[in-house]
């Protein structure tokens, strides 16, 4: 890549993890009761949100990068800029003396899909203005995630997230987007998304999300059909990847964007690319050869971890290698080969970050035969 600095933008938090014993059970019900006293263990506190998790994943496998988000001047923002300060990460990051910081209580209770708790704090006033354009002009690749809970990224219509993208390209740079979950009883859930994408994807090169964060934005009605069919559980395990994601995939190109990774939780994730004349600027601009990329489509499938701890950050960890991969040159195959092998690493930790192998490591693993899950 000719420009090696990568910015990682967006939302950032302070995740706290309560540990819960193993063999609680599925019921939720029969754990988390009015009046009931749930003994835990220490609880796991560590930065959360895309700028965390995807760009310090992206700088322990060896990127250059900048990170910016925005924290209030509180002791859970001084949390945050103090880890971030290990990393040598924080050149880009704001303090707002008029905001909070975001947190989230994180629910990780063995064999229940995770629940978060989350306050949004400083990253509802997150804005253009808050981007620092001379360490952007400086940039192969801009990533921005978490637009769903950053409020002035889906008011009127989505304007701010889509200048952002416009400004970002201006200046030469490859862009990327992470969505993350909304929850439709918020206002968030009740913006146009559709309307936001395609005002912002034109200006995307990397699209990202989970099938259920785009199904809820681009296919509402299919996305509460999966619901039912899935009977409160992960819609994942009842997707078909043809009759379901494929669909997605395209819409997702036809909106602009030059290549769409549809995760799909546990399962991995599908990919899509345009044709090699949609490649053909990023090569100019990047100094990178996209020839594996073009016209490329398929699923990968996931690795077979060592034990599942936790979940968190595993779609931000494969994001941050994919896109890392992507940067250093290898080819597309190798690109996904390490975004999988990142997931399942990911998850043999309670954080995001502690359970992540150089892409050395990961190689030798996969070369070796490492297990795919079915």
């Amino acid at each position: 890549m000719k420009k090696n600095r990568i910015i990682a933008a967006g939302h950032i938090c302070i995740d706290i993890a309560p540990i819960f014993a193993e063999g609680k059970g599925n019921d939720i019900t029969k754990i988390l009761m009015p009046g009931k006293l749930v003994e835990v263990d220490a609880a796991d506190i560590h930065t959360g949100g895309s700028v965390a998790n995807t760009g310090l994943a992206m700088k322990k496998l060896g990127a250059d990068v900048s990170l910016m988000g925005k924290v209030g001047d509180d002791e859970f923002g001084r949390m945050i800029l103090g880890i971030l300060d290990q990393y040598k990460a924080m050149d880009g990051m704001i303090t707002d003396k008029e905001s909070s910081t975001s947190y989230s209580v994180v629910l990780a209770i063995p064999g229940i899909d995770r629940i978060f708790l989350h306050n949004p704090g400083a990253n509802n006033t997150f804005t253009k203005e808050d981007l620092n354009f001379d360490l952007i002009k400086e940039a192969g690749l801009f990533h921005f995630g978490y637009p769903t809970i950053m409020q002035k990224m889906y008011e009127d219509g989505g304007d701010e997230l889509a200048g952002i993208f416009k400004a970002v390209k201006e200046c030469g740079c490859m862009t990327s987007l992470d969505m993350s979950a909304v929850d439709e009883n918020t206002k968030a859930g009740k913006a146009d998304w559709y309307g936001i994408l395609e005002k912002t994807l034109p200006y995307v090169d990397f699209f990202l999300p989970s099938v259920e964060e785009i199904c809820y934005m681009l296919d509402k009605e299919k996305y509460d059909a999966l619901q039912n069919r899935a009977n409160g559980g992960d819609i994942t395990e009842v997707l078909s990847i043809e009759e379901d994601v494929v669909p997605l995939a395209e819409k997702i190109l036809n909106m602009g964007c030059k290549f769409a990774m549809v995760k799909c939780g546990a399962k991995g994730f599908y990919y899509q690319a345009k044709d090699a004349d949609a490649f053909a600027l990023l090569e100019e601009e990047s100094g990178l050869d996209f020839s594996s990329f073009a016209g490329k489509a398929g699923f990968e499938k996931s690795y077979v971890p060592n034990a599942v701890v936790s979940g968190t950050g595993a779609g931000d960890t494969t994001i941050a290698a994919f896109l890392t991969a992507m940067c250093k040159g290898y080819p597309l195959e190798r690109c996904l080969q390490l975004a999988a092998g990142t997931g399942a690493s990911c998850v043999e930790a309670i954080d995001s970050l502690s359970g992540l192998k150089s892409f050395e490591e990961l190689i030798a693993k996969i070369d070796a035969g490492w297990a795919k899950n079915a």
